[in-house]
C-alpha cells in the first residue's frame, strides 16, 4: 500500500508540475503592455457570447492597437457568425485594425467571420470558402410507424410544424423554406462582397457552397496573403509600428488545475461538437 501511495503521489506531483509549467509557457505572450490581442475561434459556432465578450473588451482597451482572430472552424449557426462579424466591424469603426489568421479550416461561418477583417492570411492548404447555407431535416416517419408512434398536431397556422420529423415536407413548405435559405445566402454574399470589395456578381460565381484551398481562395481574392499565425503577428506588428517581435495578449480559459487532467476539451464539448442537434437550424456550415 505504501508503494502504491508513493506512486500515486508521484504521479499527482508530476501532473501538477506539468500543468503549472504548461500554464507558464502558455502565458509567454500575456503581458499587460501588449498592443496586440489574440482571440481564438474554434470548433462549431453555436454560441458567440465568449468571443464577442473578448472582442468587445479589446475594442474598449486603449492599449490594444490591433486584434488577431485565429479561426479553426467549419462554421455553424447563422446568428453567432453574424454577431461576431458585426463586433469586428465595431472594432474597425473604433479605428483599430483586425487581422484574420486561418488555420486548418475556416469555412462557411468561419469564413463569414474572417471576411470582416482588414487583412486575411491563410496557409495554401487551409480549407476555406464554402459560401452557402444549409437547413437539414430528418424524416423518421417510417421508424415512427414501426414502433407505433402516431403524431397528433394542433397548430395555429399552415406552416407551424414545417420540418416535422414525423412526416415529409410538403411542396409549399419546401418552397417557403427555400426562400428563407436563399435570403440568408444573399446576406452571406453581400457580406463577402462589401467586406472584400468584390462585386456580388463575381462572388456568386463561387458562392455555391464549394470548399476551396487557401491557394484557390487567393485567386478569388478571398484572402490577401499566405502565412500562419506567427507571420500574422509579425505582419500586424509592422502595421502598428512595433519594433521587433510584438507582445500579444491572449486570454486563457480559467480551468482549475485538477480539471486539466480530469476533463478534456473533447469531453467538455462532446455534445456541442459531435452530437447533432435534433432541432433544425439555419447554418453557415461546411461538413464533409
Amino acid at each position: 500500500m505504501k508503494a502504491l501511495f508513493k506512486w500515486t503521489l508521484g504521479i499527482l506531483l508530476f501532473l501538477f508540475t506539468a500543468s503549472f509549467m504548461g500554464g507558464l509557457i502558455g502565458d509567454r505572450w500575456k503581458k499587460a503592455d501588449s498592443e496586440i490581442a489574440l482571440v481564438h475561434i474554434s470548433g462549431l459556432l453555436m454560441d458567440s457570447s465568449g468571443v464577442v465578450r473578448q472582442l468587445s473588451k479589446y475594442r474598449r482597451d486603449p492599449k490594444i492597437k490591433g486584434i488577431i482572430i485565429r479561426i479553426d472552424s467549419p462554421g455553424g449557426s447563422v446568428g453567432p457568425s453574424q454577431e461576431i462579424y458585426d463586433e469586428i466591424h465595431k472594432i474597425k469603426e473604433a479605428k483599430k485594425i483586425v487581422y484574420a489568421s486561418l488555420g486548418s479550416v475556416a469555412a462557411s461561418g468561419g469564413y463569414y467571420i474572417a471576411c470582416a477583417a482588414d487583412y486575411i492570411l491563410a496557409n495554401p492548404g487551409t480549407l476555406t470558402g464554402s459560401i452557402g447555407v444549409i437547413m437539414a431535416f430528418n424524416n423518421m416517419e417510417e421508424l415512427a410507424k414501426k414502433i407505433g408512434v402516431a403524431p397528433a398536431v394542433i397548430k395555429s397556422g399552415e406552416f407551424k410544424d414545417s420540418g416535422s420529423p414525423l412526416r415529409p415536407l410538403k411542396q409549399k413548405e419546401r418552397k417557403l423554406l427555400q426562400k428563407v435559405v436563399d435570403d440568408v445566402h444573399d446576406q452571406f454574399v453581400q457580406a463577402v462582397s462589401s467586406s472584400r470589395n468584390i462585386s456580388e456578381e463575381n462572388v456568386r460565381l463561387f458562392a455555391d457552397g464549394r470548399i476551396m484551398t487557401g491557394r484557390q481562395a487567393l485567386k478569388f481574392r478571398l484572402i490577401d496573403e499566405f502565412g500562419g499565425l506567427e507571420k500574422t503577428i509579425e505582419t500586424m506588428g509592422k502595421k502598428i509600428g512595433v519594433v521587433g517581435y510584438p507582445s500579444v495578449l491572449e486570454e486563457k480559459e480559467d480551468i482549475p488545475f485538477i480539471d486539466r487532467f480530469i476533463k478534456s476539451t473533447v469531453s467538455k464539448n462532446f455534445n456541442q461538437n459531435i452530437l447533432k442537434t435534433p432541432i433544425p437550424r439555419l447554418q453557415y456550415l461546411w461538413f464533409p
